[in-house]
């Protein structure tokens, strides 16, 4: 199992990569679905924070 660092480190790298792929898209609709994947992740990063404020 991966630590929460491990996880968090994980997660950075795909934002990083999302956001480098966003920088360099060369069309609106490369954008458009490069931002709902942003938004998923952004999703799955806070229900992984708020189960872990739950088990506190």
């Amino acid at each position: 199992m991966a630590s929460s660092s491990d996880s968090t480190t994980s997660v950075d790298d795909e934002v990083r990569r999302l956001y480098e792929r966003y920088q360099s898209a060369e069309t609106d609709a490369e954008r458009r679905a490069i931002a709902l994947e942003m938004g998923e992740l952004d999703g799955r990063r806070h229900a992984v924070i708020y189960e872990r404020l739950e088990t506190e």
